[in-house]
């Protein structure tokens, strides 16, 4: 069974020049991390949201447990694992109790060549991942790997423990369909609440019905443009409206509209005047 997943790091203002590659870095590794443990299915379809303040990605058609899968496990050597009367020797043993089996399975063992040694197999099926144990490895990876130039050391609310990460965090949602995923990271627990724009917000917290309403739930209840090229979209419209009614030209400058777009979430385009 299948679900849509949705996972949000609130966060205190994020460097702006950094934002966009952070929220890139975030989805394509949270992303990746569950496809090798096959939770996300080839025709998923990933959306990065970042903002000032969340880091977040929307996956579709990701899985509450992955399919289990059978493999040949390598064992030991033929001469290793077997006595001469055939019988499994202690080490085979040892190895086999690791693996969750006994001496019942010696007789369904295979016989292979590994180049000049005749090798012992054990074919076995694998038990599917959880998704909250598929979830909790992909958050700790993303995390570890995001491109943070310089990581902050900051204190949890216990006043003892300490994490580190480019800015504190204050929340985390984990939804898969309308269910919360319990993970957790940065001392945090995962649920439903969020936060809007700090003072254009209709409600506080967010209440995410699904996974699927977050970027409507944030633009209705919170006034915040979730995704950065949305962002970005909308000012670039705001610019060209003010700019005609003013009969002026807008500057062209691709870097300083992502560094804006980075440090709003409810972008509002004013025109200044000097007197003459």
């Amino acid at each position: 069974m299948t679900k849509n997943l949705l996972v949000e790091l609130l966060v205190e203002e994020l460097p702006p020049k950094s934002l966009k590659q952070l929220g890139n870095s975030f989805a394509e590794l949270l992303t990746a991390s569950l496809k090798a443990q096959d939770l996300v299915s080839k025709e998923a379809q990933v959306t990065a949201y970042a903002s000032p303040r969340r880091l977040a990605v929307h996956i579709t058609h990701v899985a509450t447990q992955a399919a289990d899968k059978a493999i040949a496990q390598k064992l030991m050597p033929v001469a290793v694992g077997l006595d001469a009367q055939g019988q499994a020797t202690p080490p085979l043993l040892k190895k086999l109790a690791s693996l969750g089996a006994d001496a019942s399975v010696v007789p369904q063992l295979k016989r292979l060549m590994e180049g000049k040694t005749e090798t012992l197999f054990w074919d076995s099926t694998v038990k599917g991942t959880p998704l909250t144990d598929g979830l909790q490895k992909a958050l700790e990876e993303a995390i570890g790997k995001l491109p943070i130039p310089k990581v902050m050391t900051y204190q949890l609310a216990d006043g003892w423990s300490s994490v580190n990460f480019v800015r504190p965090v204050h929340a985390l949602i984990a939804l898969h369909g309308a269910d919360i995923v319990p993970v957790n990271i940065l001392g945090l627990q995962a649920g439903r609440e969020t936060q809007g724009h700090r003072f254009e917000a209709k409600v506080n917290p967010i209440v995410l019905h699904n996974a699927d309403s977050y970027a409507q739930q944030l633009a209705t209840e919170g006034a915040v443009i979730a995704g950065f090229a949305e962002r970005r979209a909308e000012i670039t419209r705001q610019l060209a409206a003010a700019a005609t009614r003013e009969n002026l030209t807008p500057v062209d400058d691709d870097a300083l509209l992502d560094e804006v777009t980075a440090l709003v979430e409810h972008p509002n385009v004013l025109v200044g005047k000097f007197a003459a």
